[in-house]
C-alpha cells in the first residue's frame, strides 16, 4: 500500500512517561481504599483503561466496594503529578514530525492531554488533531473502537489505511476492532518484561522500542499489506 491515510498515536507511554506516573498515583489511592496493588501492577494488568475502568474491574474481581469520590481523587492527584513531572519520551518529537498526516487518540481528557503535550513541547503538532474518547458521539473509552473511527471519520481518513501506535492491550484491541493496523511501542518506563510479546498477541504487526525505528517501520509496512 502507499504512504498511509493517517497515523494515530496514543498519548500516554507512547508519546510522553506518564504511564508510570498516573499508576504510582492510582495504586496509592486504591491500596488507601482497602486494595494493595503496586504502579507496576496497575501498568502491567490495567494500562489503556480509564481509572473508572480500572475501579469496576477490580470491584468486580475482589468485591470491594470504592467510594465514586476516589475517581476525583485520582483525578486530581494524578493531574498533579503529571504537570510536575511529565516528560516526552525520547525521540517522540522526531518521530512525529516524520509523518505529516498525525493525530493523537486517548482515553485521557482533552484538558490533560494540552497540558502535557504543551508541557512536553508536543503540543504544535497535534493542534486541532487531539481525540479524548470522552468527546465522541459515544463517550466510550478503549479498548471500544470509537475513538480510532471517530479521528478517522474526521480527518477523512480509510480506517484500513490507517496505523496506530500503541502501548497497550486495550489500546490496540481498540485499534484492530478498528480494522487498523498497529505498531506496538513498549520504549517507556512503565514497560515490562515479555511486553512486547503480550503486544503482539494482542494484534500488533510489529513491536518498536526506540522512536528512531518509527520511519522504517512504516515505511516497510507501507509496502507490505496484511493480506499480502
Amino acid at each position: 500500500m502507499p504512504q498511509p491515510d493517517l497515523i494515530i498515536f496514543d498519548c500516554d507511554g507512547v508519546l510522553v512517561d506518564s504511564e508510570v506516573i498516573a499508576a504510582a498515583a492510582e495504586a496509592e489511592l486504591l491500596t488507601a481504599a482497602g486494595y494493595p496493588i503496586t504502579g507496576e501492577e496497575i501498568s502491567e494488568l490495567y494500562a489503556g483503561l480509564t481509572f473508572s475502568d480500572i475501579m469496576l474491574r477490580i470491584e468486580e474481581k475482589a468485591a470491594i466496594p470504592f467510594q465514586a469520590s476516589l475517581i476525583d481523587q485520582a483525578e486530581a492527584l494524578v493531574d498533579r503529578r503529571l504537570k510536575a513531572n511529565v516528560r516526552p519520551l525520547e525521540g517522540a518529537h522526531e518521530a512525529v514530525a516524520s509523518v505529516p498526516n498525525r493525530c493523537i487518540c486517548s482515553n485521557s481528557s482533552s484538558e490533560r492531554l494540552e497540558m502535557m503535550l504543551t508541557k512536553t513541547g508536543l503540543m504544535p503538532f497535534f493542534a486541532g488533531r487531539l481525540f479524548s474518547s470522552l468527546d465522541t458521539p459515544t463517550k466510550k473509552p478503549k479498548p471500544a473502537p470509537d475513538v480510532f473511527l471517530h479521528a478517522a471519520q474526521t480527518l477523512g481518513a480509510d480506517p484500513a489505511r490507517t496505523f496506530v501506535v500503541e502501548d497497550s492491550v486495550h489500546g490496540i484491541a481498540g485499534a484492530r476492532q478498528a480494522n487498523m493496523r498497529v505498531i506496538g511501542f513498549t520504549g517507556a518506563t512503565h514497560s515490562y518484561p515479555g511486553h512486547a510479546d503480550v503486544l503482539t498477541e494482542t494484534g500488533a504487526e510489529t513491536v518498536i522500542r526506540r522512536w528512531a525505528d518509527f520511519p522504517g517501520v512504516v515505511a516497510a509496512l507501507s509496502e507490505w499489506s496484511e493480506d499480502a
